[in-house]
Parts: C-alpha cells; structure tokens; sequence
C-alpha cells in the first residue's frame, strides 16, 4: 500500500484528528497573512505589522470551530460567518479571518446537494462582500473586498465540484457491485437449472431400469424351481437392463465431471431412433405394447428428441409399476403441423401416480415439456386405464406475453 493510500485510510479512520490538523494548519496561514499590510500608493507593496488581539482572537475561534466542520457544516458555516462579518466591520487594516469561512462553505457545498449549495453559497458571498464593502474601513472598490467576493465562490463550486465526483464514483461502484450480484445470480440459477435437469435424467434412468430389474427378478424367483429356463431367461434380463442403467448412469453422471477429467461421456443422448430398443426392454419384461408411428422423415432437434425418449420410457416405467400384470399399452408418435405428439395408453386397474403425490415420474414429465414450451396433459381414462399426451413444438416457437421468457 502506498504513503497517499494509507494517509487516506487513517483520515478515514481518524476524521477528527484530521480536521483538527486542518484547523492547526489555516490557524498558521490566517495568523502568518495577518503580519502582511498592503500598501496602495503608486504601486503595490507590502509592510510588516502586529495584528489586534481582536482580530487573533477572531482567529483563533474560526479556526477552533473547523475542528466541528463535519459534524454540524452549517452551524460551522454560520459562526465563521458571523466571525468574518466582525472583521470585516471592525479589523483596519483586516485579517484573513474569512478563510475560515471559505473553508466552512467548501464543507458544506460538498456534503449537501446542489440547490442547497446555491443558496448557502449565494447567501454567504452576499453576505460577508456586502458587509465589508457596506460597513468596512476600505473604499467598496477595495481588491480585498472583491477578493472576499472570489474566495468564496470558489470554496462553494470546489466543494460541489468535489460532492459530484464521488456521486458519480458511488454510482460507477454501486453499478459494478449490482453487475457483480447478477453474474452471481445468473450463475446460481443455472446451476440450479442444471441440477435440476441431471436429477431428472437419473430418475428416467434408475425408475425405468430398476422397474425392469424388479419385474425380471421377480420372475425369475417364481419360476425358479419348475422352469429354470425362463429362470435364466429372466436374469439374463435383468443382467441386460442393469448393464443399461449403468452405462445411463455414467454418461448423466459424466456431465459432473470438470472439462480436464478423463473419460467424458461421448454416447449421444437417446431419442426416438431407439424407441423400438425401448419398448423391447419393455416387451422382454412380459408388458404389451403396440407402437404406431406417423413421423417418418421428421428431424426433431437433439432437446426435443431426448424430452420424447424420456417421456415415453417413464409413461411406460409407470404403466409397468401400477397398471397391473395384464395391463397392455399404446405407443404413438405423430407428426401434426409444427408439433410432435406423443401419446402413451394403457388400460390396467393400477393406482397411477399424480403429481401431488410421492412419485417424480410426472413432474419430470411437466418440466420437460414446459422447459420447450409444449404442453403436457395427464389423468385416468374413461372405462380404466390412464392417459399421457404431451405436444412437443419441432421448432423453437416464440414465447408469449410480455418480455422474453
């Protein structure tokens, strides 16, 4: 840290102290600018001379109250002023005894606004020129009056000079600090939009796989001791659809990784091309299920593709927990205008989950949707069974109301 950077610290630290050596140090100017007597003959001079104890003790008291100029400016103001007006009136010849008052002004032209300062400063200039040039022992015309007239307008545009620069500096930090707040709670927001996102593709993951896990399993125990074939058949599923869900998880989970870790995951994300994959896993697991398709020849960009993959797999994964052994379901993927409607059927007895209850199949499903601007309708069908209809937009449609969403 530098001699000025710490100078300012302490005077920071230590506002009296430093008004109090500024006090000190006009004392010594007004005092040593009293021995000095002009002289207006036929040209300027100057002469030694010993100042009234009036005039120092008008001094010594302007001084004396600078030590208070940033508490009270304005009774500070007024005192020098009141001081300077006595000697202007009565010291012949006059001590510099305004400069205390200039000094006053300056303080409160940069500690208030600028109407204030207009006023005060106005006020002050009229005062004291009109004083000495009224009542004073010097002609009107006399330099020092007209003096008094400059001296104190300059402490009065200084010090709003002065008030202005560190408006604009607190501005200029004020700004950066609100910039600052901003990148923090636009990366924050995204983090959260992130997690958000990596949390609902390992739910799809896990609630789909495991799903199956757990039917096979349970196949595979019952048929165990009477048939040992299908036993084998069934595990060699559920060995199928665990190595799955591992090589999911670690392509979701490779996203945590940071940009210089090995092993990145380099599998595309699934989409609609892998949709007969998906439901065979489904098949293999005893559920049935019919798909029908009207999107050939439709390019669906790599986020909506993914949103339709997973929707269909956690639709299927719930009619496999909660539609019951016997349940069959219906795949449709059709292309209508500038959307891609998704349809999932199925006609069990189960309890479905809804989105109020404990399940996240459904709310994923929502956030998905949502997240492209499509729409996502869910709920019992009449007669049994429990529809999921999602309209998902093929291209980025633009957002409605106000502002950007």
């Amino acid at each position: 840290m530098s001699t000025l950077a710490r100078a300012r610290c302490r005077a920071k630290a230590h506002p009296l102290a430093m008004d109090a050596v500024l006090a000190t140090a006009v004392l010594v100017c007004m005092v040593a600018g009293s021995f000095v007597e002009p002289r207006h003959r036929e040209s300027v001079s100057w002469a030694l001379r010993t100042p009234d104890p009036l005039s120092l003790l008008l001094m010594t008291l302007g001084a004396a109250a600078l030590v208070f100029r940033r508490r009270a400016p304005m009774t500070v103001l007024a005192l020098t002023g009141a001081l300077s007006v006595i000697e202007s009136v009565t010291g012949d010849p006059r001590a510099p005894v305004a400069m205390s008052a200039v000094i006053a002004l300056y303080t409160v032209a940069s500690t208030t606004d600028r109407p204030t300062t207009w006023r005060v400063g106005l006020l002050t200039m009229t005062v004291l020129t009109g004083a000495a040039m009224a009542a004073g022992p010097l002609p009107w015309y006399a330099q020092e009056n007209l003096g008094i007239f400059a001296w104190t307008g300059i402490g009065a545009t200084a010090g709003d000079a002065v008030r202005s620069r560190r408006a604009f500096v607190q501005a200029i930090r004020e700004r950066a600090e609100k910039a600052e707040r901003t990148r923090e709670e636009e990366a924050r927001r995204r983090v959260a939009e992130e997690r958000l996102r990596i949390a609902r593709d390992l739910h799809d993951v896990v609630a789909h796989h495991i799903a199956l896990v757990n039917v096979q399993a349970g196949v595979a125990a019952h048929v165990m001791d009477k048939r040992p074939d299908q036993a084998k058949e069934a595990l060699a599923h559920v060995r199928e659809a665990s190595r799955s869900a591992l090589n999911e998880l670690r392509a979701t989970v490779g996203l945590l990784r940071q940009s210089g870790d090995p092993e990145a995951p380099t599998e595309p994300a699934p989409g609609l091309d892998r949709l007969d994959e998906l439901t065979g896993t489904f098949r293999s697991a005893g559920l049935h299920i019919e798909v029908a398709r009207a999107d050939q020849g439709t390019s669906l960009p790599a986020a909506v593709d993914l949103a339709a993959y997973r929707i269909i797999q956690e639709a299927l994964t719930n009619v496999q927990k909660h539609a019951g052994p016997q349940a069959k379901a219906e795949v449709s993927v059709v292309r209508v205008g500038p959307n891609i409607e998704i349809t999932v059927l199925d006609d069990g007895r189960g309890e479905h989950e809804t989105e109020d209850g404990g399940g996240h199949g459904l709310l994923g499903m929502r956030e998905r949707v949502t997240a492209l601007r499509g729409t996502l309708t869910t709920g019992p069908r009449y007669g049994g069974g429990f529809r999921v209809h999602a309209i998902l937009p093929v291209k980025n449609r633009a957002p409605t109301g106000e502002g950007p969403a």
